[in-house]
């Protein structure tokens, strides 16, 4: 049965195959490794300077703007030039029906991601251009390195974190105004 196993070559954290021999290991692609590194590198910049992150099962591409009428079949189409397509989702609003507006679509490869946001950032789908770029990224050298959660961007937020008040009130909740407006005056 171990027969059947495949072993890779051990790699260095650069990327280059290492060779035992003695007390130490040389690394005989170290020149390689850093012109391939940083390729890799540039194709892992978004627009912004963000770095891309893969997911657990492959590379993420994030279109926004995509039209309400738009089907799985028209963004298959569009995006599957680019390379396989392992995943694609297509949110759906549950009152309309219609197409929130954006589509996921994962990617087994860094390469066939990036020549999907190279290809179809800033192109038209249905009469409406579509932006593209990587879903999940880190944030570009000296922004948020002091926020863990990232803050601003997507979804995230900048300024005093979760549990601390902001100095605002909140909203009361509808037909509690009574209710909260009694208790008050009786503390």
């Amino acid at each position: 049965m171990a027969d059947e196993m495949e072993v890779d070559e051990p790699v260095s954290p650069q990327g280059g195959n290492l060779v035992s021999g003695g007390a130490g290991a040389v690394d005989n692609n170290f020149g390689n490794a850093a012109s391939n590194s940083s390729a890799k590198i540039a194709d892992m910049q978004t627009h912004t300077k963000a770095t891309a992150v893969r997911s657990i099962e492959g590379w993420i591409v994030l279109v926004t703007n995509v039209h309400e009428e738009a089907d799985e079949e028209a963004i298959h189409d569009k995006f599957g030039e680019f390379g396989e397509i392992k995943n694609l989702h297509l949110n759906l609003d549950r009152r309309s029906g219609y197409v929130k507006g954006y589509a996921l679509i994962e990617y087994p490869t860094l390469e066939e991601a990036r020549a999907a946001i190279d290809g179809a950032n800033d192109t038209k789908l249905l009469d409406q251009t579509i932006q593209v770029d990587f879903a999940f990224v880190r944030p570009p050298p000296g922004k948020g390195a002091n926020n863990a959660r990232g803050g601003g961007g997507i979804g995230g937020r900048s300024g005093p974190s979760r549990g601390a008040r902001s100095g605002r009130s909140r909203s009361r909740s509808p037909g509690a105004g009574a209710a909260a407006g009694a208790k008050d005056e009786v503390l």
